[in-house]
């Protein structure tokens, strides 16, 4: 009997798109693996395959069935029409040094990019002409300058539009406010600034950058305050180091609360109904929002959960790389950063960093796994009081997450479990050390 094939499409960052034949039984981890073979790289490490449900994108389940995101649409579906994923950034990085890869490392620039033509950070104005002129400079290097050019302003326009289009780099609202011939003068003369900074540099300094802007580096899921409130006015962003409530006032986005992950004593969710508990110090009543669905919910809490893992297991390597750029600064110190730079890429291929989403999130989907009714179940993710008795961490000061559930009752994970996790992360650690490391 021939299995029926399903056609699906995967938009990237950089407006290309990928074209996959799979399975009617296909998970997600089918495609994934797809993708990675058209791009020729071996790990999309901070990249999920999202799709749009509710106006909102959603990170698969990579061990789900696509048939499970489609609904009937995929028994329905003609072979010549096909369904639509979205690759994107699930986890947001404070250094560009910590994807490997440089195909994945454009892909990542290539949404930084586009989150910024995006931003309403309007009291932001002078980061987004220092990010348009890092991306010029990543883009077509250097520029000319030529100061007998100076008084034919027509000429110099019509020069600077040769290869810079103010909408390609700067927000529509600050297009509007300080208008495309200001553009057009002021940001090739900044750019023209860096010459003598290579592309690669340019593209890491961008990504850095990146990291200031309220609204960049932020995975957004809208909510509701009340069930019947007809629209969902409350913003919760998923970073790397915490979560961001939002308000949408009238267009305009007002910041609640910023919590870091250290703030957050407990996230559960019951059907749509979502609950955000902060630690007693806070002083905080409990903070309760709706999303559209229980599958919804189920999804927000996964990322939430997964990003919290990352944050904690990349600690380490976040501080090497800052070790790294600070040795950088200094030119005294140059011959040690390019040795230190091999050690980053072996410390990087035994990081949790190159794993992916949903190896990273195991032990939370095995808990899941063990309810039946998805409406009724409440999931709980809290942060436990005492640490592991080993962890792979290298200076582990923060909480672990523990994932509950209260079906036919609490299902919890002991410490000695954590323990027995933590000691076979050592291992897989020590053992891919021993490897040779080898760069897309």
């Amino acid at each position: 009997m021939r299995t029926t094939q399903k056609r699906v499409c995967i938009f990237l960052p950089d407006e290309q798109n990928l074209d996959c034949a799979v399975r009617a039984t296909a998970r997600g981890r089918e495609v994934l693996n797809l993708v990675l073979r058209q791009l020729g790289v071996s790990d999309l490490q901070v990249f999920g395959l999202a799709v749009l449900r509710d106006n909102e994108y959603l990170f698969l389940d990579l061990e789900g069935k696509l048939s499970k995101y489609f609904g009937n649409l995929w028994n329905r579906g003609s072979v010549m029409v096909p369904f639509i994923l979205f690759l994107r950034v699930q986890h947001y990085v404070e250094s560009g040094r910590l994807i490997l890869s440089s195909k994945v490392q454009q892909l990542y620039v290539a949404e930084l990019r586009r989150k910024v033509l995006r931003s309403e950070s309007r009291h932001q104005e002078v980061l987004f002409f220092q990010l348009a002129a890092l991306a010029l400079q990543a883009e077509v290097g250097d520029v000319e300058h030529r100061a007998e050019e100076e008084d034919d302003v027509e000429g110099k326009e019509k020069r600077h539009r040769q290869y810079f289009l103010p909408e390609d780099y700067f927000p529509p609202w600050l297009i509007k406010r300080r208008g495309r011939d200001f553009l057009l003068q002021h940001g090739p003369a900044l750019h023209v600034e860096l010459r003598g900074v290579t592309r690669s540099q340019a593209a890491l300094q961008f990504i850095k950058e990146v990291s200031n802007l309220q609204d960049g580096p932020v995975t957004f899921y809208r909510m509701k305050q009340e069930k019947k409130e007809p629209r969902r006015s409350i913003l919760l962003g998923v970073t790397l180091k915490g979560v961001h409530i939002y308000q949408d006032l009238e267009g305009k986005l007002c910041l609640l609360y910023d919590f870091s992950w250290t703030d957050i004593d407990r996230l559960t969710f019951q059907g749509s109904r979502f609950e955000i508990t902060a630690v007693g110090s806070l002083c905080l009543p409990k903070l309760v929002y709706y999303t559209p669905s229980a599958f919804h919910s189920k999804h927000v809490m996964r990322h939430l959960s997964d990003s919290h893992r990352l944050h904690i297991s990349t600690r380490g390597v976040v501080s090497y790389v800052q070790q790294l750029d600070d040795m950088q600064a200094s030119h005294s110190y140059r011959e040690a950063y390019v040795c230190d730079t091999t050690r980053l890429a072996h410390r990087l291929k035994s990081n949790s960093l190159t794993s992916s989403t949903s190896d990273r999130s195991a032990a939370a989907e095995n808990a899941a796994a063990r309810s039946k009714h998805e409406e009724d179940e409440v999931t709980e993710f809290e942060l436990c009081v005492d640490e592991p008795v080993e962890s792979f961490v290298d200076n582990p000061d923060e909480l672990a997450w523990l994932a509950e559930l209260s079906g036919d009752g609490p299902v919890g994970f002991p410490s000695s479990y954590w323990a027995a996790v933590a000691v076979e992360m050592k291992q897989v650690v020590q053992a891919r050390g021993d490897e040779e490391v080898s760069v897309d």
